[in-house]
Formats: structure tokens, C-alpha cells, sequence
């Protein structure tokens, strides 16, 4: 790595970041998370539905909620939701794979999922090769993003200052927390607009013209 590289780590997103969000992974998610919280609560569709999206909006993760207010098992939880086949929604992306190289520092994913499925997404994007360690969503207790803590924690563990690390994420309530720790930010989103990170991309193919080898 140049000795000039603006950061020493790159600490990425997986779901709707690594892949277009429209490509139907996390649709299939969504799915089963309402049809566990229906079984799991004995609760009608919709109510179930609206619950997913409130415990979301209100800890970062559904599963947060269900822990806190139903006792849900989390192992359980996690397993049946991401059992969703992404391979079959996902194909190799060359063009990431070149890019990935190209992009200094070394990198891990910082996932609200399990390994299990993040190792399931990489293998179907042929990336997996470039991540030296899966960050999970039992990295801290099923303490799900954005949360300090659990960034500064990964950061001190990697041996990197925030200010020498990269994230990159599809949410800005993430960025928000890495950028308060002084790390640069990266927002992947294909909506145009204004936005206080120091890059905005609508794939992370796009940051090959900003770090250039």
C-alpha cells in the first residue's frame, strides 16, 4: 500500500452495498422475518410486518426489539432470516473484483447479519477473497449498527486510528457514528443528493476513480 494512501483500513457494509438494494436479498429477509414474528408471536400478518419495521426504525435491527420486548432466542431468529438463497439473486461482478483490488488498505466487512450469510454473499460475488475477517452481528453481544461502541471496539482491535479508516455503508445513521469517530465515510446510494460524507457513490465500482493505483 502507497505510504500516501489516505487510510490504512476499509471497513464495508454487506447487504445493499456490496449489491444493487433492489436486487430482491433483502426483500426475501424482510419476508421471513414477518412470517417468524408471526409464528414466534402467534400475530397476524400485518401486524407482524408493522412490528419489523417499528423494532428497525427504533434499534437498527428487528432483532433488537424482539430480544428486548418478546425474549426471541437470537441464534433462531438469525438463522431462519437469512436463509434466503442468495446465490441465486447474485452473480460474480468482475468489475467489483478488479476494483476491490485496486482499493488500498486492507479490508473486512461490518455486518448487521451473521458470517454465515455474508459468507454465502462474497462467495456468489466472488469477493470473498479480499475480506481478511467477517464482523458480525455477534461481534458485540447482537448489538446491531450504528452503535460507537461497537466501531471503536472493531477499529482498537484492527490497530487502526478511526482517523486512518474508510467505512463505507448504504445507511447514513452508520455513517453518522463513523464519522463522530473521525473516520472518512463513504455513502453508497444511487439517490442524488446533498450528504456531509466524503464520498458518495452509487456503486462501490465507482471509488476505483478516486483511488487510483
Amino acid at each position: 500500500m502507497p505510504s500516501d494512501s489516505p487510510h490504512d483500513l476499509i471497513v464495508v457494509d454487506l447487504d445493499n452495498t456490496l449489491y444493487a438494494a433492489g436486487n430482491g436479498v433483502f426483500a426475501r429477509m424482510d419476508k421471513r422475518m414477518t412470517a417468524f414474528i408471526c409464528h414466534a408471536l402467534g400475530i397476524q400478518h400485518a401486524e407482524a410486518n408493522a412490528l419489523r419495521v417499528r423494532y428497525w426504525r427504533q434499534y437498527g435491527t428487528t432483532l433488537r426489539g424482539l430480544v428486548l420486548h418478546h425474549g426471541i432466542e437470537p441464534e433462531t431468529f438469525l438463522h431462519d432470516v437469512h436463509d434466503v438463497n442468495a446465490h441465486e439473486l447474485l452473480c460474480k461482478n468482475a468489475q467489483l473484483d478488479a476494483v476491490l483490488y485496486q482499493l488500498p488498505g486492507r479490508k473486512v466487512i461490518h455486518t448487521n447479519g451473521i458470517y454465515e450469510h455474508a459468507e454465502r454473499v462474497l462467495d456468489a460475488l466472488g469477493i470473498r477473497h479480499h475480506f481478511e475477517v467477517i464482523y458480525d452481528i455477534r461481534y458485540n453481544e447482537y448489538l446491531p449498527k450504528p452503535c460507537a461502541a461497537t466501531l471503536k471496539m472493531l477499529l482498537h482491535d484492527e490497530g487502526v486510528l478511526p482517523v486512518r479508516a474508510l467505512v463505507l455503508d448504504d445507511m447514513q445513521e452508520n455513517l453518522v457514528v463513523a464519522k463522530e469517530l473521525g473516520a472518512r465515510t463513504c455513502w453508497v446510494t444511487a439517490e442524488p443528493s446533498q450528504h456531509d460524507w466524503d464520498y458518495q457513490v452509487a456503486a462501490i465500482e465507482e471509488l476505483a476513480t478516486h483511488f487510483k493505483s
